[in-house]
């Protein structure tokens, strides 16, 4: 009885390009990459497209996470202090995005567990918001410092009231089934950008899961520039910001001016 001898590279091949050993793969592009704002910009809608390559076939779900740029939010509370109603001293968030819009093709807390989803900060509730300004380092127990925010257990609702505003403006989203399937392996998702979405470079997380783990990533980038008069106009705010002022206080005053002559009356 002869027997066929495979040599030892060929097996090891094999074993490197069976199916069942493959990773999955998750691939996604933007319709656009860049959205120029203008004086009648009113909003944009992105299509982001994907595929899933997995060998194995495991049911996967897929999250999309999009990110603006950092902003911080400055927010008041008003308190009734002997009869009357005073603001609060202002509460300042740092390290919030400008824009967040989380999408998956099914509710995210049907995908990972509670830990997993604050680790990638997937999700409106498990964004990393903080108040730095409001927070001290003490030594307790004389063995470790800890962090203690002077908010206590009111960060969580001035926390609620930053997400508050910016769901109202339309800035924060999470859609459960904004995520969907279009055929085997193919997906699609929308990314609708708001006419108050902040300039900058927005980056799109691309996440596949199975059973409950991220197993693949992809990021994109978007770009939200202004363009004419506005953009001549952003550039001299921020990099000349003296003369832009002056030029406003005396074009305020010229029109003042221009305005009280045109409606005096004899």
């Amino acid at each position: 009885m002869t027997r066929a001898v495979v040599p030892l590279a060929m097996v090891t091949a094999l074993a490197v390009l069976s199916p069942a050993q493959a990773a999955p793969v998750i691939s996604a592009a933007l319709t656009d990459t860049t959205v120029k704002v203008s004086s009648d910009f009113n909003g944009a809608r992105i299509i982001l497209y994907g595929a899933v390559f997995d060998p194995s076939a495991t049911p996967s779900d897929v999250v999309v996470l999009v990110r603006g740029p950092e902003q911080p939010v400055r927010i008041t509370r008003r308190d009734r202090v002997f009869g009357l109603w005073l603001n609060s001293r202002p509460v300042v968030f740092r390290g919030a995005p400008g824009f967040y819009r989380a999408a998956s093709n099914r509710p995210l807390d049907e995908i990972a567990t509670f830990g997993t989803l604050r680790r990638l900060g997937a999700g409106i509730d498990h964004l990393t918001i903080n108040a730095p300004e409001e927070q001290r380092i003490e030594t307790r127990y004389g063995v470790r410092d800890v962090v203690v925010s002077r908010l206590g257990a009111d960060y969580y609702v001035w926390r609620r009231a930053v997400v508050r505003l910016k769901q109202a403006a339309g800035l924060y989203n999470e859609d459960g089934r904004g995520v969907r399937f279009v055929d085997r392996g193919l997906f699609r998702a929308e990314i609708a950008l708001p006419a108050g979405a902040p300039t900058g470079v927005y980056r799109a997380d691309i996440l596949l899961f199975q059973n409950g783990k991220p197993v693949a990533q992809r990021a994109r980038t978007l770009t939200v520039e202004k363009v004419g008069i506005e953009r001549a106009l952003y550039v001299w705010a921020h990099v000349r910001p003296w003369s832009y002022g002056l030029v406003s206080m005396a074009f305020a005053l010229v029109a003042g001016w221009a305005a009280s002559v045109a409606f005096r009356r004899d």
